[in-house]
């Protein structure tokens, strides 16, 4: 074993056995050492990351097995890794993301119970993500994908004790497993007819394969490669919170806030959108496929980010926004501008976290009150979480220059030349990306005003003595909000920095260089987005520049604006807007039915199956006829010998002249 292959090991290994220790031995190595031993693990895997993802730059590039797991006839199931720049890339972002989540840990979680647990979890949530972008076969990928959606469980439903919490990570729970359900069968169909499970076998044969169809329903045949796309794809809307599996991200901010930005931001979420670009040479073969793709994407990336505007909980509208730019991504994914939605992915995981940290350590600042209408005017108080938080929702909103910018645009740009091309759905999609930057820039400075600018509208006399609980950082009531601890704002610090800087430098080689070379395949005559957005590309700063007359930054701005005219100046008019359109409020109030649908069609519908089954099967069938049907039958039976039972002689003596009749009688007739 080579060098850089010990590193590949050492990678999940590292927070792995941080887990391990934290999780089995917390209770005797005390808090400190706990968190040390998890941090160290993470900062291990993280500057390894830093090392191969430098390898990887110079050229090499690995795929191999690391060990067999088992045989069955001509199968192999392995357990093996592919290095090259798309895992390269995800490795840094999971790492340092996931770093900077653990060290705000400490700040955030410092008087939890179940401090020690905690950290066991976020190390065993690093160590899944890693294999499951490490992986080079589909058996591996699974094995992670269904990794961190238990540790999401875990995280979700951490205050066990919340009836909230635990309806939260149930839903998680099963709507994960609707989509893990299509993700499953897709893996069954490529195991059924490429007869490997391993990308670059897959791969290799795919072209092959495009022509041969399936019958699924007798009399319809359907191409092969579209009904696999669509079904992994329906793996990643559960992952990827895409309509209509997307109810469970918002009630996931029932966790811990550490938890939304490690799993809601950077990395658990955004395993769907890896994985599309991962199969990328699978999903080049079907256009229906990729149009089904963007549309879905189109509808998550407007219609989420209405809800993201009447939301008061602060986690909550942040997940909104999570919802909608994850929906964007998807869109870039169905334009086949793969490496355009790996780049939203990556910018979007730097100031998606840092948007949710900054909430974090607003809810710190004010007492665990997380409500926005009972802020205001944090900005005198806060000083560091306000900077940052602005830093975050500018890049959000696509400010030129900012890393959001360089990596949204594109994805308008590129939906813009499909539509061109009369891709089916692209219009509906562009519409819906240049309509959600306004939406985008509304609900987001909606919120920053409402948090950190205007008058105070909290009471510094322990207004909110009901929200306090264990996590209260000082443990008094109420009082002046206050600026976190640095544990908490380094890593805002240091998120902020890529937030700003790494759109800019990172635009060039990760989209029109050979970054991606290799590892993201795209068909130039059937899909010629990315090869139009290479020419057209006059470099990263002239890109800001030329943005200035663009309809996008128009609408984000008059976003900012109309939520600054509302919110600051004249609060009066949403009120009445709510008034007068209570109907559409009511709507997106409740989240345009799709809870109360599903508790009412799937859980309803399962509780009223389980009732009839319980009704019939139970009371009818197995109580009714199978226990007390037998004992009917015995006593029945017990009641007609019982008259026989007399205890008279001259009864039995008849009983036996009877019997010998009929004996005699049944002899003779033999003879």
């Amino acid at each position: 074993m080579t060098e850089m292959q010990k590193l590949y090991l050492l990678i999940p290994l590292a927070p792995l056995i941080g887990s391990a220790i934290a999780g089995l031995f917390g209770w005797l190595i005390g808090r400190t050492m706990s968190h040390v031993v998890t941090i160290a693990g993470v900062a291990i895997s993280c500057w390894a990351s830093w090392l191969v993802f430098q390898d990887v730059q110079a050229g090499h590039v690995f795929n191999g097995t690391v060990y067999t797991w088992l045989t069955t006839g001509d199968i192999r199931l392995e357990i093996g890794f592919l290095i090259d720049s798309l895992t390269a890339m995800m490795m840094l972002v999971v790492t340092f993301v996931s770093l900077m989540v653990h060290i705000y840990t400490i700040g955030y979680m410092h008087e939890d119970p179940g401090y020690q647990r905690f950290f066991s979890y976020i190390s065993l949530f690093t160590f899944s993500m890693l294999m499951l972008v490490m992986a080079n076969n589909f058996m591996q990928l699974f094995f992670g994908w269904e990794a961190v959606g238990l540790v999401s469980y875990l995280l979700i439903g951490f205050w066990y004790t919340r009836p909230t919490a635990i309806y939260a990570n149930l839903k998680a729970f099963l709507v994960n497993r609707v989509g893990d359900f299509g993700f499953l069968l897709g893996i069954g169909m490529v195991l059924a007819y490429f007869g490997t499970l391993d990308y670059a076998s897959v791969f290799a044969q795919a072209p092959a394969m495009a022509s041969q169809t399936v019958s699924l329903i007798p009399g319809h045949d359907w191409s092969l490669i579209t009904v696999i796309c669509i079904l992994l794809f329906i793996g990643a809307m559960g992952k990827s919170a895409q309509f209509p599996l997307h109810v469970w991200l918002p009630d996931s901010m029932e966790g811990p806030t550490p938890i939304s930005a490690l799993i809601h931001a950077a990395t658990m979420v955004t395993a769907g959108i890896f994985m599309v670009a991962r199969m990328s040479p699978v999903f080049e073969l079907s256009q229906t496929a990729l149009s089904f793709v963007m549309v879905i994407g189109a509808i998550t990336a407007l219609f989420m980010g209405f809800l993201g505007i009447i939301q008061n909980d602060i986690k909550r509208v942040v997940a909104y926004s999570t919802l909608s730019q994850l929906g964007y991504m998807t869109v870039a994914l169905g334009a086949s501008a793969y490496s355009v939605a790996v780049f939203h992915l990556m910018t979007h995981a730097f100031f998606k976290a840092l948007l949710f940290l900054g909430a974090g350590s607003v809810i710190m600042g004010m007492h665990h009150d997380q409500d926005i209408r009972n802020m205001g005017g944090l900005r005198k108080y806060m000083p560091i979480t306000w900077i940052t938080s602005l830093v975050g929702s500018l890049a959000l909103i696509g400010t030129p220059f900012f890393s959001g910018f360089y990596s949204k645009d594109s994805i308008i740009e590129a939906v813009h030349v499909a539509m061109e091309h009369g891709v089916a759905g692209s219009g509906f999609a562009y519409f819906a990306v240049v309509a959600g930057v306004f939406v985008t820039a509304f609900y987001s400075f909606r919120m920053y005003f409402l948090v950190f600018h205007g008058k105070e509208r909290f009471d510094t006399h322990g207004h909110d003595e009901h929200h306090h609980d264990a996590h209260d950082d000082h443990g008094h009531h109420g009082g002046v909000p206050h600026e976190s601890p640095l544990v908490i704002t380094i890593p805002l610090i240091l998120l902020a920095i890529p937030s700003i800087f790494v759109g800019y430098f990172a635009i060039e080689p990760m989209l029109f260089g050979d970054f991606f070379k290799g590892a993201i395949y795209i068909n130039p005559e059937l899909h010629p987005a990315m090869e139009e957005l290479r020419n057209d590309f006059p470099g990263a700063a002239a890109m800001a520049m030329h943005s200035l007359t663009s309809l996008p930054l128009w609408l984000a701005i008059s976003g900012v604006a109309l939520s600054w005219f509302f919110y600051m100046k004249r609060p009066d008019i949403p009120a009445a807007i709510k008034q007068r359109f209570s109907v559409i409020y009511n709507i997106l109030e409740n989240k345009y039915g799709f809870d109360t649908f599903n508790d009412w069609f799937f859980a309803g519908g399962a509780r009223a199956l389980g009732g009839f089954f319980w009704r019939i099967g139970d009371v009818k069938i197995i109580d009714g006829f199978f226990v007390n049907g037998t004992a009917h039958l015995i006593g029945w039976f017990s009641t007609v010998i019982r008259k026989w039972q007399s205890g008279y002689i001259y009864h039995y003596a008849f009983a036996m002249i009877i019997g010998v009749f009929a004996l005699i009688t049944w002899f003779v007739r033999v003879a």
